[in-house]
């Protein structure tokens, strides 16, 4: 299986992409098994983080374009003489689901970028939360350089994650950008030794556990939410979210915990 998934008992899951010798790239097959990922992750209350991260020396380079041109171009063909919008379980959403492009999973999600992070590799960045480099890691959005555009969400996200003139110069000069200048760009929270990329993760990881986990995801949600609405709206709907986080057995028990001078027993309820 080239894309594994394993959950602990922190309530932590750890995705791999495992095709090395592609480095790891995908074609349909692998988008549609990334995507059944994090659909098998937003879906289990007991999965509270996830960890994305790559086999080998890549952490994600986006589509396999000598099998996936090929296969999406054929699989387009059959929709269109079927009239269907799903070929032997495939999906042309696949892809953009598979890459985190208009995301609404609101647990929080940790990139640990093991190496080169281009195309939908930096797709995929810009829709998790933290994000931990090794020091060999490099960073880039360099479809310009090949006549192609970046429409995994890259344009729209990037600009809104870092401050513009960075940005535009990922975008607009698609070089290659090492990691500790990624840092200082504000794309990364750490840049560690590639032997401590994933202890590093789930330090992050089992801090956010630490917390309560219907708090932590409407935490998430009210800022993803927000940033596509005005003010105004924007602390309507924190005030909406925040009514069902009070309500709930966990706002009771945290305060009760602090009390008792005792660590809190989250129930997710």
């Amino acid at each position: 299986m080239p894309i594994h998934y394993a959950k602990d008992d922190e309530h932590i899951v750890l995705i791999t992409i495992d095709r090395p010798e592609s480095r790891n790239s995908a074609d349909m097959e692998h988008f549609k098994l990334l995507r059944e990922s994090w659909d098998r992750f937003d879906e289990d209350d007991d999965a509270w983080v996830a960890i994305i991260t790559g086999v080998g020396d890549a952490f994600f380079s986006g589509a396999d374009l000598k099998l996936y041109i090929p296969q999406i171009t054929a699989m387009q063909k059959r929709m269109k003489d079927e009239g269907s919008d799903e070929i032997d379980g495939y999906k042309l959403s696949d892809g953009t689901k598979a890459v985190l492009r208009g995301s609404k999973i609101y647990k929080p999600i940790i990139a640990a970028v093991n190496g080169p992070c281009t195309a939908g590799g930096m797709e995929m960045l810009g829709g998790v939360d933290i994000r931990i480099a090794c020091p060999e890691a490099k960073f880039a959005v360099m479809e310009p350089k090949r006549g192609l555009f970046a429409g995994g969400g890259t344009t729209v996200r990037l600009p809104r994650q870092i401050p513009f003139p960075q940005a535009m110069e990922f975008l607009l000069c698609a070089d290659l950008i090492p990691a500790q200048r990624a840092l200082e760009m504000g794309l990364l929270n750490a840049v560690v030794p590639r032997d401590q990329l994933l202890d590093k993760a789930y330090e992050y990881a089992r801090r956010i556990t630490a917390n309560a986990p219907l708090a932590v995801q409407a935490t998430k949600r009210s800022v993803m939410e927000g940033l596509g609405m005005d003010l105004r709206e924007a602390y309507k709907n924190e005030s909406k979210i925040s009514s069902v986080i009070f309500a709930t057995e966990d706002a009771k028990e945290g305060p009760r915990a602090f009390a008792e001078k005792r660590p809190p027993v989250w129930q997710g309820k």
